[in-house]
């Protein structure tokens, strides 16, 4: 029986996913206060950082760039080096010459960028302190580029018309050789210099071919620049750009929304894993070894919504009234993160039985919870937990107590033997939960089972345990302990009728002792 019960344990375990997504989306969603006040941060910080910091005065002006390399399927290379030409210190240094400013390069070129708009037409950016001053360094800056491109493709039309010139040099001083040798073999009458002067003539014939060559070339060269230079201008005059304060103010905001908007998620979804907080009424009933039986807002909540919720406080009431009459002991409200929510439950139920007979809440919550509430008539009695000792025996008792962190467990007994756990959804962690669930089966409270509060309204999971043991498992082989009044503990007792499936060790159990002194 043990090892099969391990074995089954051991194979929900591994089935479990290691992250369940559709608990890390609830988390998330009920965290929608933290997230929410980080967007709403962003955007007012954004908005605030318009207002405060506006954008310096900003000038414009675009730049055609001929290149003598130009291709059609050009993928925008040349451009490219253009702008990465522009970001250099010779190019801001003659715009700050001709401005006739003091500042350092590398410092100016802070202030401007270049963007490849087309493979030939370069957009150039410019901040200043004034509009006038952001419109004399850009077209300063203009003119700098479009001298320095032009000298740099002079230069290099030069460089290659030279180079050609060079070589029609050389052939013509191999021509000039070349034309000696014929005229000295001229004058020799011998058969075989007339073989070797045949040879001559065809290589001079070839020398003036590629002399003239090379001078077409090199004319074409020299009237390549000229064709630059005709073709890189300024098409766009500088001027200042115009800049709205609204705008300004609502891009800013916008950024700041979303940025504020993804860290609050992400804050929040690696908290919810980190806390381990469970949220489903699945998780919560399998931590705890006990059914959910029923659901409260933690809040009134909207008015359509309050007549729903009453008509689920007076259902619930009335359950916990039926079970309480039915039970030979003492029945007690044990509340994890809502204890006003708990005192309410109590003294709705005390006021449902009154009819019956006297009725005594027995207060145990941390703090003037329910004893120290103002009376109203037709209230029961509420005594502290120190004075549990004066209530009457024919009274009926109800105890309300906590199983927060700190709690006393040896005290709860005396509250009740069976017990109602009111949880928060998100408030206690999983090893919290064990750790409760291992306690009241150590003192050999039953739970009957769990009331959630603040219940996540798209939660669609089931709270109901088919398969487990409805109470903690550790009473199972444990003889019922005897009562004060002659009843028998009912800690191992099953709530509900029907016909019961076979039992299985809940999640918690299989935790094993080092992880539940790691909980305590």
């Amino acid at each position: 029986m043990t090892t099969s019960t391990t074995a089954e344990s051991s194979a929900s375990s591994a089935a479990a996913p290691l992250l369940d997504l559709q608990a890390l989306v609830v988390a998330v969603r009920r965290r929608r206060r933290l997230w929410g006040a980080l967007a709403l941060l962003g955007l007012l910080a954004g908005a605030a950082l318009a207002v405060l910091m506006p954008p310096s005065p900003t000038a414009v002006t675009e730049v055609l760039v001929a290149h003598e390399a130009d291709q059609p399927n050009d993928t925008g290379t040349l451009i490219r080096t253009d702008v990465q030409l522009l970001q250099t210190t010779q190019i801001a240094d003659k715009a700050l010459r001709a401005l006739r400013s003091t500042d350092k390069p590398e410092d100016f070129m802070q202030d401007y960028r270049g963007t490849g708009l087309t493979n030939n037409l370069l957009q150039i950016t410019v901040t200043g302190d004034t509009d006038a001053q952001a419109v004399a360094r850009a077209r300063a800056l203009a003119d700098a580029f479009v001298a320095d491109h032009v000298q740099r493709m002079q230069k290099t039309a030069q460089a290659e018309a030279q180079a050609l010139l060079d070589q029609r040099d050389r052939m013509r001083d191999e021509l000039a050789q070349v034309n000696k040798e014929i005229g000295n073999q001229s004058a020799d009458s011998n058969p075989k210099a007339s073989a070797s002067l045949e040879s001559l003539f065809a290589r001079r014939a070839e020398l003036n071919s590629r002399i003239s060559d090379f001078d077409e070339r090199a004319a074409d060269a020299r009237t390549g620049a000229p064709q630059v230079v005709a073709g890189t201008q300024i098409v766009d005059t500088p001027h200042a750009l115009r800049q709205s304060l609204p705008k300004a103010v609502a891009t800013d905001a916008a950024i700041g929304l979303v940025l504020g908007l993804v860290l609050g998620l992400a804050l929040a979804a690696v908290g919810t894993v980190v806390a381990d907080r469970p949220v489903l009424r699945r998780d919560i009933a399998a931590n705890l070894g006990a059914s959910v039986v029923a659901e409260l807002p933690r809040r009134t909540g909207r008015p359509w919504q309050r007549r729903r919720t009453r008509l689920t406080r007076e259902r619930l009431t009335a359950t916990l009234a039926r079970t309480t009459r039915d039970s030979a002991e003492p029945v007690s409200l044990l509340e994890l993160g809502c204890a006003r929510s708990t005192s309410v439950i109590a003294l709705d139920l005390a006021r449902a039985m009154a009819a019956e007979g006297p009725v005594t809440v027995v207060d145990g919550l941390p703090g003037p919870q329910s004893a120290g509430r103002r009376r109203r008539p037709g209230d029961p009695t509420v005594v502290g937990a120190e004075r549990a000792a004066t209530v009457p025996p024919q009274d009926r008792r109800i105890g309300v107590g906590s199983v927060a962190p700190g709690t006393a467990w040896t005290d709860l007994p005396y509250l009740g033997t069976r017990t109602v756990l009111v949880v928060r959804a998100g408030h206690g962690s999983a090893a919290w939960l064990h750790t409760v669930a291992r306690q009241l089966a150590d003192q050999r409270i039953a739970v009957i089972g769990v009331v959630l509060i603040d219940p996540d309204p798209r939660d669609r999971t089931d709270g109901t345990l088919w398969d487990g043991a409805h109470t903690a498992p550790r009473g199972l082989s444990e003889r019922p302990a005897r009562q004060p009044g002659g009843g028998t503990s009912h800690a191992v007792q099953a709530v509900g009728e029907g016909r019961r499936r076979p039992e299985r060790q809940p999640v918690w159990a299989a935790r094993g002792p080092e992880n539940d002194q790691e909980a305590r």
